[in-house]
C-alpha cells in the first residue's frame, strides 16, 4: 500500500491505494469522479483522457501512485465552479459533438489539451490531435466542428455530414 496525496480538480486529497491501482480506478471507484470512463483497457481508445500536471494522459496507463503530489484534472473539473460548462463543453452541445456520450470526456480533455496548445487550430490539426481518441458512433466531424468553434473559428464552411 502507498499514500498518495494529490490536487484533483483543484481540491486536496490523500488516499491509501495498493501498488496496482490504476489512476482511472483511483479516480473513478476512489473518489467517485466516473466521469472519466474506461473503454478498452488497453490504452487505446482515449476515453480516459485526464490532465496531469497540465499533460494529457491516458489514466488507464498511469498507476494512481504516479500521480502522488501532482494537479490532476478530470472532466468534472472542466465546468466552472457555478456548473456553468466550459467553452469547450458548450461547443460539443451547441454543435452536437456527441452521439452516444462514451467518448465525450476524453475528446473534451484532449481539445482542452490541444486548443491550449494550439489556439486556433486548422481542422487538419484537429484530426491529427485526435487520433488517439475513438468515436465508436462515427461522429468525428461534429467533434471537429465543435472544436473549431470552441477556438473562436467559423464552422459554417465545414461541409454537412
Amino acid at each position: 500500500m502507498a499514500q498518495i496525496s494529490l490536487m484533483v480538480n483543484g481540491k486536496s486529497t490523500s488516499a491509501e491505494v495498493e501498488g496496482r491501482t490504476l489512476l482511472v480506478d483511483f479516480l473513478r471507484g476512489g473518489l467517485g469522479l466516473t466521469g472519466t470512463h474506461v473503454g478498452c483497457d488497453t490504452s487505446q481508445c482515449g476515453a480516459c483522457l485526464v490532465h496531469v500536471d497540465g499533460a494529457v494522459v491516458k489514466a488507464c496507463s498511469m498507476f494512481a501512485f504516479e500521480a502522488d503530489g501532482a494537479d490532476v484534472r478530470t472532466i468534472e473539473g472542466m465546468a466552472g465552479a457555478d456548473g456553468a460548462l466550459s467553452t469547450i463543453q458548450q461547443a460539443f452541445r451547441d454543435h452536437h459533438g456527441l452521439q452516444c456520450g462514451f467518448c465525450t470526456p476524453g475528446m473534451v480533455m484532449a481539445a482542452a489539451a490541444l486548443l491550449k496548445d494550439t489556439p486556433k487550430p486548422t481542422e487538419a490539426e484537429i484530426r491529427h490531435y485526435l487520433e488517439g481518441n475513438i468515436c465508436r458512433c462515427t461522429g468525428y466531424h461534429n467533434i471537429i466542428k465543435a472544436i473549431l468553434a470552441a477556438s473562436g473559428q467559423d464552422v459554417s464552411a465545414l461541409a454537412a455530414e
